[in-house]
This record gives structure tokens, C-alpha cells and sequence, in this order.
């Protein structure tokens, strides 16, 4: 069976939130095998649900939507996802939920895997599932949640924080990014891009929610990093040192070390490093290519670099991330 997601409808919903979890698991197709660019069956089954009868559910918007799922539908969930609502009422100004969200949530199977979209984290950490937990929600709330819900270790500066089984993310277009993720960490690079490609979102955005914060557009005679980093990613399997980006935006390096923070929220080393990484994923997954080639390709030089890199980012050495991700692949498919 696909792997079934339930997107909870709260009264005050933002639409746009709400799609997220249908476009990018909805997108999500396994390739049979053995047969190569032939198209398997659906990865996610995707469904919305309220917490009351089936039946329609206000939006922050001038329309409701109707739901045809009632909360019966959360204990059929392997991952449910909690999209923002700007009718939380007690939620959000108490940290309690209501009896009626309570009892829903009670509908929901140990093991479920639990997603918040933006300020639908409000929702997880009164069911008590970010106690003592690292979370993260939109920067605009983050004092507020902090304060409501003191025993979450909250960060305010990054796009989502996976913590396993419980899931969070920053504000509106962030759950794409963390959708996207799920599916990465579910079924890999491949069919997590191939879903970015048909969304026309970038699969990886680098950074936090320090770079939205401040300066959300940047002034159209701004200079910016982009070319660099986008002619860097076409030799990532050849030495790049700072100076090389610099030169190409026609900076000193100190400016673009400055303007690339503010743009990307990390380094110009950690963010080739990051890009290297994902170059090495792909090649795993997609490839059999022997590791000391995966890693020379990669940028990484040698096999034991490639490890040390891919141990720090994900926990696990190239071999077994490969044979993880090929027998997933094959019982997804």
C-alpha cells in the first residue's frame, strides 16, 4: 500500500499551505523494476480530513473548502501534516487544545509520523509532541511559541528540523521544503527532484529564515552571488576556492563572503560542501559508479573524504546510504 498522508483542515486554513502536502506527495510515482523509465504505481496516497464530520471548513480567504474526510481518517495515517490555521484560538493564545482537536488527535495511531507546516506547530506542541523536542515555526511567531510552549527547544533560524518521527517547519513556502525532504529521506534524490522539476521549485534551498527576515527582495541594483554559485555547481568535481567565486561576481572576497551570508545564511565552504553532498547522493542512488569515483566527481577527492562528509550530513557511509536507497527504490516501485 502507499505510504497514506493525512492533511488536517483546521477552520482559518491558508490555502496555499494546505496544497502543499497534495502537490509534492501526490507527485511521488515509483519506477517498476527492471524497467527502466516505465512508471510504478503512486509512492503517497493523499487525503484531507477535519475534525468534524465530512463537510465544509473555513479558509483564511473569501472561500471555504469542503472536506470529504472526517477525523476517522488520522487513524488511517502513516504520516499526518499540519498545515498553519489563523483560527487556533486557544492553541495559539494558551497552548491547549480544544476538546474537539483533542479528541482527533487521540484518533492517531503510535508511530505516525507528525508534520507541521508554519504555525500549524502550535497544534504538535499542545498534543505534546514537541516536549523537550527541537522545533522550529514561522520567525514572526517564534518569541510567541517559545514563550507558550517553554519546553520546546525552538530555532528560528533554520527552514525545517527533521527530529525523526516528528517533523516542523518555518513559514508558507518552508513545507515545501520540508516536503520535499520527506520525500528525499523516503525514496532519495531522484524522486525528490523529479517532483521539484514539475513544481518548478529548486529541490534544495540553501540557508534559513535569517535571509527572509530582513531583507525579503533585495534591491534590484543589489550585486549578488547567484552567478557564482551557479557556474561553481557545473565543476563540482574540480578544486573551487573562494577567491575563484569572488572573481567571478567581481568582488574582493571579503565583500562576497559578506553578500553570499546574507543571501544563502551559511558560508561559501559549507554551502559547496552541501552541494557536494547531494552531487554524491545522486550518484549513489543513480549509479554504480565504484565510491572512489562517486567521490571524485563529487569534489570530495578520495573515498575516505567522501565518508567523512557523508557520515557528518546523514549519519551513515556511502555504501550503506546506497544500499539503502536501491532497496527502497525496489520496494517502492
Amino acid at each position: 500500500m502507499p505510504h497514506r498522508v493525512v492533511v488536517l483542515a483546521l477552520d482559518g486554513l491558508l490555502p496555499f499551505e494546505l496544497g502543499i502536502p497534495q502537490r509534492i506527495f501526490g507527485r511521488g510515482i515509483g519506477t517498476e523494476p527492471g524497467r527502466k523509465g516505465r512508471k510504478g504505481r503512486k509512492l503517497y496516497d493523499v487525503v484531507t480530513c477535519s475534525i468534524r464530520p465530512p463537510g465544509p471548513v473555513r479558509t483564511d480567504a473569501d472561500f471555504s473548502i469542503l472536506v470529504e474526510h472526517g477525523p476517522e481518517a488520522l487513524a488511517t495515517a502513516d504520516t499526518v501534516v499540519v498545515p498553519a490555521s489563523y483560527e487556533l484560538g486557544p492553541v495559539f493564545d494558551e497552548g491547549r487544545l480544544t476538546e474537539e482537536l483533542a479528541a482527533a488527535l487521540a484518533l492517531v495511531r503510535p508511530g505516525t509520523r507528525m508534520v507541521s507546516i508554519c504555525t500549524g506547530s502550535y497544534v504538535l506542541a499542545a498534543a505534546g509532541y514537541l516536549d523537550g523536542r527541537p522545533a522550529t515555526t514561522h520567525w514572526s511567531s517564534a518569541d510567541h511559541f517559545q514563550r507558550t510552549f517553554p519546553q520546546v527547544r525552538v530555532d528560528p533560524g533554520v527552514l525545517f528540523i527533521d527530529d525523526g518521527d516528528v517533523l516542523t517547519s518555518a513559514g508558507v513556502a518552508a513545507g515545501i521544503d520540508l516536503c520535499l525532504h520527506l520525500v528525499r529521506r523516503d525514496h532519495g534524490t531522484a524522486v525528490a527532484n523529479e517532483i521539484a522539476r514539475r513544481t518548478v521549485v529548486p529541490p534544495h534551498r540553501d540557508g534559513g529564515q535569517a535571509q527572509y527576515i530582513h531583507r525579503p527582495v533585495p534591491e534590484p541594483q543589489f550585486a549578488t552571488t547567484t552567478g557564482a554559485r551557479a557556474w561553481a555547481l557545473t565543476r563540482l568535481d574540480r578544486p573551487i576556492l573562494l577567491r575563484d567565486m569572488a572573481e567571478h561576481e567581481a568582488m574582493s572576497v571579503r565583500t562576497f563572503t559578506r553578500r553570499f551570508r546574507e543571501e544563502v545564511g551559511i558560508s561559501p565552504g559549507q554551502w559547496l560542501t552541501r552541494q557536494r553532498v547531494e552531487r554524491a547522493r545522486h550518484l549513489l542512488e543513480s549509479t554504480d559508479l565504484p565510491i572512489d569515483q562517486v567521490a571524485r566527481d563529487a569534489g570530495f577527492g578520495t573515498a575516505t573524504s567522501l565518508r567523512q562528509h557523508l557520515q557528518a550530513a546523514l549519519g551513515v557511509p556511502p555504501t550503506a546510504y546506497r544500499r539503502t536507497f536501491r532497496s527502497s527504490a525496489d520496494t517502492a516501485s
